[in-house]
């Protein structure tokens, strides 16, 4: 196994890129800035430029990797397409790159509640509209996936339970991003998580269950 991390300098990109290198699995991490990203991830990591809008960078980067893990997200600012270019667009493009390059498996880090259209979220310029849309080109990609559905995200890591659910039936709660790295690496290794949807959340009063009996838990 050769991991891809796309959005490996993000707040939950940087936790996947720690979590592959702990677990041992070689990482080819996509960047913008080497010399930004050089000081973030760990040095174990190998650094490849490109960016998911410029989809005639994206096959080199992704090179011999076997598994794409996606943690790309439009940073808040007042550019009003940027949810529809990252998170639509940039995830089709890397989509469409795994597919040429026949990629085994297709992690997608969303968002929990991306079907529901009146969310407070939306009004940033429809972000979780784009995050479903992503969803959709993903399932229909033919792709084996596992599409990562979190809670509100943070930084600071705790000893809570995930609690794991499938599509649409969470709609609140918080989960630290660290889980939701550990999460996503789990998924590479669980038949259970392929081609599934899985909304995750942490609960302090939720029981420890194994990964593999949360995913077997999903329909």
């Amino acid at each position: 196994m050769k991991a891809f991390v796309a959005g490996a300098t993000g707040q939950t990109g940087q936790r996947i890129v720690k979590e592959l290198v702990a677990r041992g699995i070689p990482v080819r991490a996509l960047v913008r800035d080497l010399t930004a990203a050089r000081s973030i991830l760990p040095t174990e990591a190998e650094l490849v430029v490109g960016d998911v809008l410029d989809p005639t960078t994206l096959a080199s980067a992704i090179g011999d990797s076997t598994v794409v893990l996606c943690a790309t997200g439009a940073k808040p600012g007042f550019d009003p397409t940027a949810p529809y270019k990252v998170d639509y667009e940039g995830t089709k493009n890397l989509v469409e790159a795994a597919k040429q390059k026949q990629i085994e498996q297709f992690v997608f880090v969303s968002s929990l509640c991306t079907s529901k259209l009146l969310h407070p979220l939306n009004l940033f310029f429809l972000i979780l509209v784009w995050k479903k849309q992503a969803e959709e080109y993903l399932q229909k990609s033919g792709l084996t996936y596992t599409i990562v559905r979190p809670g509100g995200l943070k930084n600071e890591d705790n000893t809570d339970a995930v609690v794991m659910s499938s599509a649409d039936t969470l709609s609140d709660g918080s989960i630290p991003r660290t889980k939701v790295a550990k999460t996503c690496v789990e998924a590479l290794f669980s038949p259970s998580a392929r081609n599934k949807i899985v909304e995750i959340v942490a609960k302090a009063d939720a029981p420890a269950k194994s990964f593999d009996d949360l995913f077997v838990g999903v329909s």
